[in-house]
């Protein structure tokens, strides 16, 4: 899950978000800036963003999930005097995939499983600054689940449109419809551990032992402004066995198996890129072959063997 800006991991009691952070770099920005451009923005290093997207990996009509932490990307740039802005990311990664791309960004806020309503119209994301300019930006499309909610923009948005699924990870998730779309994800100067949802989807769909189905329920508030009472799902890890979510490790093996392009986090860009079906299957013969523990999760207090790493 992407963040904008430095701060802590958000670690819930009872679920697992990879990668759940809260932060507002950025977040003074207003909707009419975040449409518009803030005051004294230069729009000359997007290209030169859009440039690195590619180089990446990105290309013309890709359908991607972008995970972010913007904090070093626009201190770079401020550093240099150049007015940057989540916009200027933001379009610069819809210049990387073109006309005919799709950019997915995650908009999940976790005040759903603590009683707060959700309303699609309104609840913000706690993914950061890229995430809240994605969700305001003009024909963006928001999917419906309350705690895993993505903003869509691109060609591929009309498909997203009417998916509410009510599993977060589940098989008719974005995740999903992001397979189905040959997609692929991005994810900007974050480590696995701080970014990458999408292992949780595949845990999902070989339905690991590890994690159980837990639901909550709550008031929800759809695009036409009408307040029901919901229940939607999300597939958790199991706190009772001690588990944790470990899947840095995992990362490694991606680059060591050549599936992630582009550049390690706070490395020259900071991008990297890998396709998500590719993503998928790797992932999913390491569980068939009963070798998750140590690359996708551990349980506290217990020691990691050496070879417990290796599939």
């Amino acid at each position: 899950m992407g963040h904008s800006g430095g701060s802590l991991a958000c670690d819930k009691p009872l679920l697992d978000f990879t990668g759940c952070r809260r932060a507002g770099y950025g977040l003074w920005y207003s909707r009419a800036e975040v449409w518009v451009g803030a005051p004294g923005e230069d729009h000359m290093p997007r290209k030169l963003l859009a440039e690195d997207w590619r180089r990446c990996g990105l290309v013309g009509g890709d359908t991607a999930l972008i995970h972010s932490s913007l904090m070093r990307t626009l201190t770079s740039y401020r550093r240099q005097g150049l007015g940057v802005t989540p916009l200027t990311v933001l379009t610069s990664f819809l210049d990387a995939v073109g006309p005919f791309g799709t950019l997915l960004f995650p908009l999940f806020n976790f005040d759903f499983t603590e009683g707060i309503p959700f309303d699609i119209r309104n609840t913000p994301s706690h993914m950061g600054a890229l995430t809240e300019a994605a969700r305001m930006y003009p024909g963006s499309v928001r999917t419906g689940h309350p705690i895993y909610s993505f903003a869509v923009i691109g060609a591929n948005a009309p498909r997203f449109l009417e998916v509410d699924n009510f599993s977060g990870y589940g098989a008719d998730s974005p995740f999903g419809l992001l397979r189905e779309l040959n997609g692929k994800i991005a994810v900007l100067d974050l480590p696995d551990q701080d970014s990458m949802t999408f292992y949780h989807h595949i845990e999902e769909m070989h339905s690991v032992p590890y994690r159980y189905h837990k639901t909550f329920t709550g008031n929800y508030t759809d695009i036409k402004g009408i307040t029901s009472t919901r229940t939607y799902g999300l597939f958790v890890r199991d706190l009772e066995q001690g588990v944790l979510t470990h899947v840095n490790p995992m990362g490694e093996l991606l680059w060591e198996a050549g599936l992630y392009t582009g550049d390690r986090a706070h490395e020259h860009s900071g991008l990297r890129v890998i396709e998500a079906n590719a993503m998928y299957a790797f992932v999913s013969a390491i569980i068939s072959s009963e070798k998750a523990y140590g690359l996708l999760y551990i349980r506290e207090g217990v020691t990691i063997h050496q070879d417990s790493a290796i599939p």
